[in-house]
């Protein structure tokens, strides 16, 4: 009994206020160094650069995220809904390490060091680790986390439209940023929570609150997670590490972290991790220091790309970026590439690091994803887009889809 106790601590959430750790498993598995890895990985990457105070970390929100399952499961056994103690260990455990295979800059990194597999599936593989080393106690909470528990409606808590991870990170992020349309009704929204036919669903009149919840993350996406200049950031890190990788392939001397060069020096896919346990013990050492040290560093290498990239980012003097409805032509960006390598004395295919396109797209609410049930006082079920009255979500639930171009200063007259 004491030690249950001892490992019943609280933490000071500046968004929830004080937020218990509910069971002795979950201190185990958040004193664990795959965890506290997350102490050392920011929520929003280089969001920062445009929004100062988001500084927040992965730890923090899914610690929030813990918290916000623990009320849903209170609010659901209050109706009379069946989570036996097992299924609620298990649920919890699954929403902490939701996020604990987040590298540092996680989207950067998955387009750049590391190929053909995402976040999630590295999650899957920690949670596996970690049920080895725990002796089996997360075997529930890795059937949740996988959809493959027969009560899907805790899966659906983890990972759905309307998850406990949404709830979070919208209320978290909005108030890390400053930005106050991103903030959500949560308490509301898990106060209407059911369960029909092993779905959750939402009482009809917390219907406002949800479709207030659709519109912040709609805006939150365009304003915070989309914004332009998070954007450039975001691809200017992706073209660091891809020059950074390249020139290790050649042979090249580059200063690394020693977990940053692991990585670096070689092609790492989704069955290297699978087949070798010491590579997701190297990847579990990799956060944001590692990255940022090394980009300071490549500042001064001799590669002319690297340190001009490296710089940028250090010195937050970013590429500019302007969005358009269509595409940017081919022939425009070899204008520009061209017009580039004449400026800065450096190759056509060099210049590719720093004049580039992409484009991306922002729906908020995913109509061939699993729907938002609203539950009716009749007991009719309707998808959200059916039963909302105040505005057309069906509209909302179409995505977005706009093209940017990212380019230096010395190009702006040439557009």
């Amino acid at each position: 009994m004491g030690l249950k106790y001892n490992k019943r601590k609280i933490f000071n959430d500046p968004v929830y206020g004080f937020i218990t750790v509910p069971y002795p498993i979950v201190f185990d598995i958040i004193e664990h160094p795959f965890f506290q890895r997350l102490r050392r990985i920011k929520q929003l990457g280089l969001t920062h650069l445009v929004y100062p105070g988001a500084l927040h970390t992965r730890f923090h929100h899914t610690l929030g995220a813990m918290h916000l399952t623990g009320l849903a499961v209170e609010e659901l056994r209050a109706k009379g809904y069946e989570i036996t103690e097992a299924e609620a260990v298990g649920v919890t455990l699954a929403i902490l390490m939701h996020d604990i295979g987040h590298g540092p800059f996680s989207h950067a990194l998955e387009h750049s060091i590391v190929s053909g597999i995402n976040h999630e599936d590295l999650s899957a593989l920690f949670m596996e680790n970690l049920n080895k080393e725990f002796n089996g106690q997360l075997d529930v909470a890795i059937a949740i986390f996988n959809d493959r528990y027969s009560k899907r409606f805790l899966h659906q808590l983890v990972s759905s439209q309307l998850d406990m991870d949404r709830l979070d990170y919208l209320k978290r992020d909005s108030f890390f940023t400053g930005v106050s349309e991103g903030i959500v009704g949560s308490d509301r929204i898990i106060k209407m929570l059911h369960v029909v036919n092993d779905d959750l669903a939402v009482e009809s009149k917390g219907i406002y609150s949800i479709e207030k919840f659709i519109v912040a993350r709609r805006i939150m996406y365009w304003q915070v997670y989309l914004h332009k200049t998070v954007l450039s950031a975001e691809y200017l890190l992706i073209n660091i590490l891809k020059r950074a990788k390249e020139l290790v392939e050649n042979g090249q001397e580059l200063f690394a972290t020693p977990a940053l060069a692991t990585f670096l020096k070689r092609k790492v896919v989704k069955a290297d991790f699978e087949n070798e346990p010491e590579l997701l013990a190297k990847f579990a050492e990799l956060d944001d220091f590692d990255v940022l040290t090394s980009v300071k560093v490549w500042k001064h290498h001799s590669d002319k790309v690297l340190s001009k990239l490296s710089t940028f980012m250090v010195d937050r003097s970013l590429l500019k970026i302007k969005m358009y409805d269509k595409a940017v032509s081919e022939e425009k960006l070899k204008q520009l590439r061209l017009k580039l390598a004449e400026l800065w004395n450096i190759s056509e295919a060099d210049s590719a690091y720093f004049v580039f396109t992409d484009s991306i797209a922002n729906s908020a609410y995913d109509l061939k994803h699993d729907r938002i049930n609203i539950l009716f006082k009749n007991g009719e079920v309707k998808d959200l887009t059916e039963a909302a009255d105040t505005l057309s979500l069906s509209v909302l639930s179409k995505p977005v889809e706009k093209h940017f171009l990212c380019f230096p200063a010395q190009l702006i007259n040439q557009l």
